[in-house]
């Protein structure tokens, strides 16, 4: 199987203490995660409007982005990074909360829509759609929206999504070395 190239791998969430442990903050621990797993340092980058930091993960380099814009405008942060390094969109992963899979649940793919997740829409506004996505599960409680996703999970969701995070950091470096469709049978063995 062909090996994805990807250069930059964007993580949404928001800056701030007050948001740290939230489930719209999702994207942001896989990048800790990666970080933590491939010696990888932030550092702010205001031409960048984020935190980024550089790891090497096989034989590739990449680039790790937190945007600092808050979600609904993340597309401006991974637009300045993705033009200042030359990158192209499908060279572009953007990992982000799920609120249509439960905790636990996590899926990659290429392109599609927004399905309401303003922080993707900016990004497809400015970068095209034909990036990679990661989506993390957070699960949706009926009739509950932005508070749900601005609110700490409870004890049991935080360790299945932190268990998707894992298996999504694993996953990694299959798709970069083996290709989508392997990295896709090694996440959804591990969080079916």
């Amino acid at each position: 199987m062909a090996a994805q190239a990807l250069r930059l791998v964007v993580g949404l969430g928001n800056p701030g203490d007050e948001y740290a442990r939230t489930r719209h903050n999702a994207g942001f621990w896989l990048i800790d995660e990666l970080a933590r797993r491939h010696g990888g340092t932030f550092r702010n980058e205001p031409r960048h409007q984020g935190e980024m930091a550089r790891v090497q993960v096989g034989s590739t380099d990449l680039w790790l982005l937190k945007p600092m814009t808050f979600m609904n405008r993340s597309g401006a942060a991974a637009q300045s990074v993705a033009a200042f390094y030359k990158i192209a969109v499908d060279e572009v992963l953007v990992a982000y909360d799920e609120l249509d899979f439960p905790p636990g649940t996590v899926r990659l793919k290429q392109g599609g829509g927004a399905a309401g997740h303003n922080g993707v829409s900016d990004i497809m506004a400015l970068l095209g759609e034909n990036f990679w996505r990661l989506r993390i599960g957070i699960g949706r409680p009926p009739g509950k929206g932005i508070e749900h996703v601005l609110s700490r999970p409870s004890a049991e969701d935080e360790n299945l999504i932190r268990q998707s995070l894992s298996a999504a950091a694993d996953a990694l470096p299959v798709l970069l070395e083996q290709g989508p469709q392997a990295a896709r049978t090694k996440l959804h063995t591990q969080c079916p």
